[in-house]
């Protein structure tokens, strides 16, 4: 790609629209796609723009707001060929692009046409979240005819004294914010690592639940294609289901499957075993990692550890990052950017995590998908790793807690809070007064506020307000200050702050999306099934993505 870069301090590349990035035309995006080579695309609209708006099947959402600290992560190969999509091509993609070239991307190419120009070509576009996981258990509950139970007649056993565990397989702290009645955690790819001491007989049914239906219908169907003699099911729609039946759930919930005794983990390696045979999974040696390392400038190369935070913490393997098996299946687009990238899992020497986790990605129509059973001595590294980041511009100017509150107690500054929403399940929080605003459209917004009193720009950890300072730097003339530490900087300070989504936007267009009532989630989740119905179908259309299917 023929962009200079400049040091990211300045960004003066990446905001010049005199750099014209290089393009790529709809058809030969599908072209490279289909070859199998190597290629990532990008979609960088903001908001809901890509879940609602429609993207293109194998496009990661990576919003041009938080381009710069995402995107490392995802695609830690800045070789990588990338098409960067927009709605038209001309709004957002170019700026992306060179925001891209400016960390280090070498091949850096905008779509032409956007979205628009995609469809205008006869491709399709594909709606929601975490698309193609979630298109992966409709499938598979409709292919493999998983059994499932619905709230009604969940509560039905329960009122019956009927013996039976429930397992949640969402992340802890999902599972605390809300769960169902006598519900267990088992997180993830830790359901078959605990599920044998965790049921009293190999004749209790197990009920799998998540928050809705993806995760439920994925845990079920692994503990079905594991060989556990149990009688499983997935419980329909899951807690959401369960609330909407007006039933209640649990807040603060803290039980949870135990580590597996030696008896469970032999029975958990026998089956690790079965899936390993079906799925043609066999670990790699430490001479074929090394040569995946050795050659990670020329491929993509994931390392995700998928056991607990805690083991990652107490020692993991050098260069690796945590990744819940779970959460790395039902939200693969937030972890694998390319889909022709090599991932390697990484685990305990009986790989139960690692075989489960690899059986769902293998499924999910990624072949390049292996184990690695790390021994004791190679995990020397200790502590969590963040995301790897980019050089961060220094804020030309801050200011500290203190100083800030000092400020607001005589109405002398306002506040611009640049987060994005949290998920459902996490509560926000934030200084008091503070506005929420958006990086991308932040220097059309700011002359909504007064001129006479500085604008101090916040994010929870302060980087991402620290970006949009050196996008506006020389672009206006009013005092900007960033917030040492960001939101979260003030509250260890000691300072008060509120919590919730009823933050007053710059712009209306730009709120944070409120609490759904109970009716809008009766729609949502009947939109949702119907999605269901049909995503397969339009998978298969589109032809881009396939789910390969494993003999039993």
């Amino acid at each position: 790609m023929t962009l200079i870069t400049q040091p990211l301090a300045t960004d003066s590349a990446a905001q010049s629209p005199a750099v014209l990035p290089a393009t790529i035309t709809p058809e030969e995006l599908r072209r490279i796609a289909l070859s199998g080579a190597e290629i990532a695309v990008v979609d960088v609209r903001e908001g809901d723009a890509y879940i609602n708006g429609g993207h293109i099947s194998i496009a990661v959402e990576l919003p041009l707001s938080e381009l710069e600290l995402k995107a490392l992560a995802l695609l830690p190969r800045r070789g990588i060929t990338l098409a960067v999509t927009d709605d038209d091509g001309e709004s957002l993609a170019p700026l992306a692009a060179r925001r891209l070239a400016a960390i280090g991307y070498t091949d850096v190419r905008v779509l032409a046409g956007g979205l628009a120009g995609w469809v205008a070509a006869g491709f399709r576009l594909i709606t929601g979240q975490h698309a193609l996981s979630k298109a992966l258990g409709e499938v598979i509950e409709r292919r493999d005819h998983t059994p499932r139970i619905t709230a009604e007649e969940l509560r039905d056993r329960f009122a019956a004294g009927e013996e039976f565990v429930v397992f949640d397989t969402r992340p802890l702290d999902e599972f605390h914010f809300i769960s169902l009645p006598e519900g267990i955690a088992a997180p993830g790819a830790e359901l078959l690592h605990r599920v044998f001491d965790a049921v009293p007989s190999s004749q209790t049914p197990i009920v799998v639940n998540c928050a809705g239906r993806t995760r439920a219908i994925i845990g079920a169907q692994a503990l079905i294609n594991a060989g556990l003699p149990n009688p499983v099911v997935s419980l329909e729609n899951g807690t959401a289901a369960w609330q909407l039946a007006g039933l209640a759930p649990v807040h603060g919930a803290t039980r949870e499957a135990a580590r597996p005794s030696a008896t469970g983990l032999t029975k958990a390696k026998e089956a690790q075993h079965r899936l390993a045979q079906r799925f043609g999974i066999v670990p790699l040696s430490p001479e074929q990692l090394t040569a995946f390392r050795n050659a990670a400038d020329a491929r993509t190369l994931y390392l995700y550890d998928i056991r607990t935070a805690g083991e990652f913490a107490a020692g993991h393997l050098p260069g690796s990052r945590h990744a819940a098996g779970g959460q790395l299946v039902q939200n693969t687009d937030r972890f694998i950017g390319t889909r022709q990238g090599r991932i390697v899992l990484i685990d305990d020497a009986d790989l139960v995590r690692a075989t489960i986790t690899a059986s769902w990605l293998l499924q999910l129509g990624l072949a390049d998908v292996h184990v690695y059973p790390a021994s004791p001595g190679e995990l020397n590294e200790t502590g969590p790793v963040d995301d790897p980041l980019p050089p961060l511009p220094a804020p030309a100017a801050t200011i500290a807690p203190q100083a800030l509150s000092r400020l607001l107690a005589g109405n002398h500054a306002v506040v611009i809070d640049l987060d994005p929403a949290e998920p459902y399940h996490r509560i926000r929080r934030h200084i008091p007064g503070a506005r929420v605003g958006r990086r991308g459209t932040l220097a059309a917004r700011l002359a909504s506020l007064p001129d006479t009193i500085p604008v101090v720009l916040t994010s929870k950890d302060g980087r991402l307000a620290a970006l949009a300072a050196a996008d506006l730097h020389g672009a206006t003339s009013r005092e900007l200050l960033v917030l040492e530490g960001g939101t979260d900087g003030w509250i260890d300070a000691g300072l008060g702050f509120e919590t919730g989504v009823d933050q007053l936007p710059l712009d209306p267009s730009e709120a944070l999306p409120q609490p759904l009532t109970l009716d809008q989630r009766r729609a949502y989740f009947d939109s949702y099934v119907a999605w269901g119905h049909v995503i397969g179908e339009e998978l298969a259309q589109d032809g881009l993505v396939q789910f390969p299917r494993f003999s039993p």
